[in-house]
């Protein structure tokens, strides 16, 4: 029997071989933070051939035309000649009667070093871009590296990595060759190569075992301020809640975390957070953040990414499922995949015991308060199929505030409904039953199938109204059921440029305020004609760093109605930015604050849901 299993397994990898696209990334030789990479294709069934590289991939909802990144790219027979072909756009080149085609050459240009020039191109999103240092750190994301032909996506890839010796990858996939100099890994498909991002640096990682799955975590820290072992246990502890919560519904025997810290002499990036995969997902997130921040962004960033292991990754329409990399068609769902997500990730932490009552109902709220800076009559399920038009683009980052929030008035409701029997989690849960990750609903049908599986056909009146619907959602009439209360407060008037300070960020590269595109200006910055998209250097003179910030605060708190002021602010002018001071006199603002707490005294069956909802009990 072990003769003619090992005979089959030989001939398997020789069919495996012969059939499949070699695809060569070639990490020793890098010239100009350029990596080669050579694909090696079996005979084409066609003449006529369109090579592509993304236009978008799954889990972005943006467009980065990932080919831009790409240059210097031949197309070679099997006599090693150059084929003619016509370059569509960025992404896609056409080739006529290329039967021939054995082999593609290129090299490929990293997108941190293009974050900060928006001048031609919005930046890729950091963990899903490509970084290319030699000698420190490759963040391979694939579908920065690697294309496709039309019509052989399901085609096997064999991908070879050629690394430097002292290298380590950090990457779900099993390496399948002994060498120091080379990994080698066997993909069943393009959805699979663009599904398994590596990351190589010299070693810094820790592997372990939580909840019955293998877990590895791998660093890259420019400064050495950090190392993976800072982090294992209070990965290892939400991992253990994760595996608990989710129950039968994660099957995952291993998962891979990439943990890139942003600093030192490195790239300037902007774009912090993750993305997900079936078994693993890479993250950003700037060095300079205290260790306790990191551990706690973790918690909640990197158990989101986790939580998609289950929707949409494999539980999702076919959309999804045939994911067209060249023309992507969107979902109307991502109040369910991005929303649904977001609150299982705040959701987890109240029921596993890693955050009290009070903190989750504090995230809660300030997810309503954030939501009122979109759209609240757009249709989710609008927004959400058009999410890469420029209309509706903008309104994406309510998946976040909203469509968690609309997964947790759908959770109430359905506890409401069956006495505390079911919850938001076992829809979910039996969903992904009925259908699974090789198995797409109908994205028109899916509201069909949640009454389905719930049994409960008031499930459609909420979608209907608050999903498909223009009406705002009630957050208040659900959370009453739950036993809590809203009280308005009125804050002290308040000098800042935003209406709320605290969605503030900081640009390190300039020394600058920067805020987010959807943050609401306040009174005093739109009679000075500020734009959200400006950066601000200095008020009144006084210049901002990292240093002084708390310093820079405190001077505005003392400026009064009326004074004087001068903001000297960043604005880009085509391809450069200009250095301007915006003039005027302070206005203070005040703010109507809205606190949610749960009821001193609750009726009985208010706190009977109000238990079945924060604990998951029955």
């Amino acid at each position: 029997m072990k003769k003619i299993a090992l005979s089959l397994g030989i001939l398997t990898a020789f069919l495996v071989n012969a059939q499949s696209i070699k695809t060569t990334i070639d990490l020793v030789n890098v010239k100009d933070d350029k990596v080669a990479v050579t694909m090696e294709f079996p005979k084409m069934k066609s003449g006529d051939v369109k090579f592509h590289f993304p236009k978008t991939v799954p889990g972005t909802y943006s467009i980065d035309d990932y080919g831009r990144f790409v240059e210097g790219i031949k197309f070679l027979d099997n006599k090693g000649k150059e084929i003619a072909f016509t370059k569509v756009n960025d992404n896609t080149y056409s080739l006529k009667n290329a039967q021939n085609l054995t082999t593609v050459t290129y090299l490929v240009n990293d997108s941190f070093d293009d974050e900060m020039d928006n001048s031609k191109h919005k930046a890729v999103f950091s963990p899903s871009g490509t970084d290319i240092e030699a000698g420190k750190i490759f963040m391979i994301n694939t579908h920065g590296f690697i294309g496709y032909i039309d019509n052989m996506q399901d085609v096997p890839y064999q991908l070879v990595i050629q690394k430097p010796t002292d290298f380590y990858g950090t990457t779900a996939l099993v390496d399948q060759d002994k060498s120091e100099a080379t990994d080698t890994f066997t993909l069943a498909n393009y959805a699979k190569v663009t599904d398994s991002p590596l990351m190589y640096t010299k070693p810094d990682y820790i592997t372990f075992n939580a909840g019955g799955m293998d877990l590895v975590l791998g660093v890259y820290s420019p400064t050495g301020k950090y190392k993976a072992a800072d982090f294992k246990e209070n990965l290892e502890k939400m991992v253990i809640a994760q595996k608990k919560f989710l129950g039968d519904m994660n099957t995952n025997k291993k998962y891979a975390i990439m943990l890139y810290l942003s600093g030192g002499d490195g790239p300037q990036i902007k774009g912090f957070g993750a993305l997900e995969h079936h078994e693993s997902t890479s993250v950003v997130l700037p060095e300079m953040m205290p260790k306790d921040a990191i551990d706690k962004t973790i918690t909640d960033v990197v158990s989101h990414e986790f939580f998609h292991t289950v929707n949409p990754l494999k539980t999702h329409s076919e959309e999804i499922h045939y994911f067209d990399y060249a023309d992507p068609k969107m979902s109307q769902h991502l109040w369910m995949y991005e929303g649904g997500t977001e609150y299982f990730a705040n959701l987890f932490q109240i029921q596993e015991g890693l955050i009290n009552k009070d903190e989750f109902l504090q995230r809660m709220n300030e997810k309503i308060t954030n939501s009122k800076n979109y759209n609240d009559t757009m249709p989710f399920t609008v927004m959400s199929k058009n999410v890469l038009q420029d209309e509706y683009k903008d309104q994406y980052r309510n998946v976040y505030e909203k469509g968690a929030l609309l997964a947790m008035c759908l959770d109430i409701e359905l506890r409401k409904l069956s006495n505390g029997e079911m919850g938001y989690r076992d829809m979910i849960r039996k969903l992904s039953q009925r259908f699974g990750e090789n198995k797409p609903f109908k994205d028109d049908k899916l509201i069909d199938e949640l009454v389905t599986v719930t049994g409960y056909p008031q499930v459609k009146d909420f979608y209907n109204k608050y999903i498909a619907g223009s009406q705002p959602t009630p957050y208040m009439e659900y959370l009453n059921m739950v036993g809590v209360e809203a009280k308005k407060q009125e804050t002290p008037p308040i000098f800042w440029f935003i209406k709320d300070p605290q969605q503030t960020g900081y640009d390190d590269k300039d020394n600058a305020f920067a805020f987010d595109e959807s943050s609401a200006l306040s009174p005093f910055s739109k009679s000075i004609g500020f734009k959200i998209t400006d950066k601000i250097v200095a008020l009144d003179g006084k210049t901002i760093n990292i240093q002084n910030i708390q310093a820079f605060i405190e001077y505005a708190k003392t400026i009064k109605e009326g004074q004087n002021v001068t903001v000297t602010v960043l604005r880009k002018n085509g391809d450069k930015t200009d250095k301007i001071d915006l003039k005027g006199k302070a206005i203070l603002d005040k703010m109507t604050v809205e606190t949610l707490n749960f009821k001193a005294n609750p009726t009985p069956a208010e706190q009977k849901l109000q238990d079945q909802w924060l604990t998951g009990k029955k």
